[in-house]
């Protein structure tokens, strides 16, 4: 299943998007606080799962109502993961922008975060002219969606602990990157998080290593790659983050991004004003966004 936010009349509410894309079915009251809060829906998905059919109202066009992120306000910063696909670490190191340690492969995840309030959704603007120093680049990222919490969970418990899979673009300003020594300021802007365009459920994704991630910049394909590729997987990222901070339902966690970044190009090509980002993650959907 896929679900999405969605806002019509001045409210939302979290709703079942069908497979061609064209209708959602939104959760009836039936479903109490889950039917307007995707992190409320996440937190009562072991009671409602098995019946979530019985919950769900009439199709409406989805060109009727309004596409929000799919957690549209995340309760927590989004956990990320830097240099996690073996090619991307190679252009990242010989960039001249990673400031932040000499290896060129991690030893272990390479963690930071992004605030809520960068989050946007699909259509929505990313405010480029935010950063001043004009060096904003694109990261198509696979993200996991956490469903049941814990501290000290282990990688053969991972699974069991991961509610679905969304798409997230780690926008970035690069000499602020840089600059500041650690990736909070160049990464946290308001809006460099776009999300969505849904969270795709995890029991309709038998081998997440399998899914293909594709980012395109105004039509020219950049990135190309399966999440097989990922450095570190993740099983490990989840045991890794939650062996020091416990996470709760509905934590994001964006995986890192595969190699084809604006500075991996000679000279960089970083986004301006008027570009459109794409990516697409098979059987999640296209979370796109234009540069202003």
């Amino acid at each position: 299943m896929r679900l999405v936010t969605i806002e019509t009349g001045g409210r939302r509410q979290v709703a079942a998007l069908s497979r061609d894309g064209m209708t959602v079915r939104p959760v009836g009251a039936s479903a109490g606080e889950a039917a307007g809060s995707m992190l409320a829906l996440i937190a009562a998905w072991q009671g409602l799962a098995g019946a979530i059919d019985s919950h769900l109202g009439e199709p409406v066009p989805l060109a009727g109502v309004r596409l929000l992120a799919p957690v549209p306000r995340p309760a927590r910063n989004v956990f990320c993961v830097g240099k996690n696909y073996h090619e991307h670490a190679k252009e990242f190191a010989s960039s001249g922008f990673d400031s932040t340690a000499k290896e060129v492969i991690p030893e272990a995840p390479v963690v930071f975060s992004k605030p809520p309030s960068s989050v946007i959704a699909t259509g929505e603007t990313i405010l480029g002219s935010l950063d001043p120093t004009a060096s904003v680049d694109y990261e198509g990222e696979l993200a996991v969606v956490v469903g049941k919490g814990g501290r000290g969970i282990s990688r053969a418990q991972a699974a069991a602990h991961v509610f679905g899979y969304t798409i997230v673009n780690d926008v970035t300003a690069r000499t602020l990157q840089q600059k500041h020594r650690q990736w909070l300021l160049g990464k946290g802007i308001d809006t460099f998080c776009p999300m969505g365009p849904a969270i795709l459920t995890a029991d309709e994704v038998p081998d997440v290593r399998k899914l293909n991630l594709r980012t395109w910049v105004n039509g020219e394909l950049r990135q190309d790659a399966v999440v097989a590729d990922l450095i570190f997987d993740i099983p490990t990222l989840i045991e890794t983050i939650s062996a020091v901070i416990a996470l709760e339902p509905g934590d994001v966690i964006a995986t890192g991004t595969p190699v084809g970044v604006g500075i991996g190009f000679t000279p960089p090509k970083f986004l301006k004003a008027g570009d459109r980002v794409a990516i697409e993650i098979s059987g999640i959907g296209r979370l796109e966004n234009p540069v202003g």
